[in-house]
């Protein structure tokens, strides 16, 4: 048996809004990130980290730029491809961080199942038709877990869009038809979604467990990572 088949391997879908929220970059958020996840290795050697990154503002930049150079609206596909060519840039970035404990490439063909054993594997877009929250339920596929962290700028799932409903409340557990009734089965590029609806179907047909909690407390991530209570919304 390979090595890395022992490893206990924990998938975390990191939303770009973290990374580049307003067009710079979050260094300080990285920082949290890499010494969080350097942390964990060394209180447990045998863990495996998937961290899939998301695009964040620098997609929505190039799309408005684009917008206004041509006057009219860019096609899905192409909004779509810019989402995820800031993907990957993003993805380069973190795995530079990770360099010496991470997989070489990043991975961004999912076509492909490479079954790294490095410590750290950073993940990236694949093609139009989704978001990363999609390409997290993939590797989940091929590396056999069912459960995924996804962090991003809010704290918890509300029952409704909290931004349009005053009465909206926040759920510490979801069903994924609850959830899927509300963000609906269509994909649109730069859709602000707690989980994506391609990735909320994917991983309902895997009978996946995930978790949407605020990438800014990482107590509160290691408090889920030690079974113990903490602030999130788990839909399953």
């Amino acid at each position: 048996m390979d090595n890395h088949s022992n490893r206990e391997k924990v998938i975390i879908s990191v939303g770009g809004s973290l990374i580049v929220p307003n067009g710079s970059i979050a260094t300080d958020f990285l920082n949290h990130l890499n010494n969080f996840i350097r942390h964990q290795l060394t209180l447990n050697p045998n863990l495996q980290f998937f961290l899939i990154i998301g695009g964040g503002m620098t997609a929505r930049h190039y799309r408005d730029a684009g917008r206004d150079v041509l006057g009219h609206e860019l096609t899905s596909e192409d909004l779509d491809w810019l989402g995820i060519h800031a993907t990957r840039l993003n993805a380069h970035l973190v795995r530079t961080i990770f360099q010496d404990v991470a997989h070489p490439t990043i991975i961004e063909n999912y076509s492909i199942i490479r079954k790294a054993q490095e410590p750290v594997v950073i993940a990236a877009g694949w093609k139009p038709g989704w978001s990363t929250d999609y390409c997290a339920t993939l590797i989940g596929e091929d590396y056999g877990v069912r459960k995924i962290i996804n962090l991003s700028n809010i704290t918890q799932v509300f029952d409704k869009d909290p931004r349009k409903f005053p009465d909206a409340k926040p759920q510490t557990e979801m069903t994924w038809k609850n959830f899927r009734k509300m963000v609906g089965d269509t994909w649109d590029p730069g859709m602000n979604s707690p989980f994506d609806p391609i990735a909320a179907k994917k991983a309902e047909e895997m009978g996946a467990e995930v978790v949407v909690m605020s990438g800014d407390n990482f107590d509160n991530i290691q408090s889920y990572l030690n079974g113990e209570k903490f602030l999130g919304t788990v839909i399953n």
